[in-house]
């Protein structure tokens, strides 16, 4: 992908995770929004988020192992569900 459209470089803690659409969004300077899907993050398949309204795209800088992991794959010790049941941790 050609690097003359990109109009910045952003790390991905500045950027907004929509957990229903599985995607980073942020706002590009034309008033829409640039997106792009943790399964395109997970695969490195690009780092670039790209606007629909408009021409501009984002490098998007990460690191693979601090996004959020795929469903079922929690990591140890959190609260969650275990075999189908419900945990609730009480307070203290």
């Amino acid at each position: 992908m050609s690097d003359e459209n990109i109009y910045d470089e952003i790390e991905i803690e500045d950027m907004t995770w929509d957990s229903a659409l599985q995607l980073y969004h942020y706002p590009c300077p034309c008033g829409d929004r640039f997106e792009i899907s943790i399964d395109d993050l997970r695969e490195q398949e690009t780092d670039i988020a790209v606007c629909p309204s408009c021409s501009l795209q984002i490098r998007v800088i990460y690191e693979v192992e601090d996004l959020p992991k795929p469903e079922g794959q929690e990591a140890k010790g959190s609260v969650g569900k275990v075999e189908g049941q419900q945990v609730i941790a009480a307070a203290a």
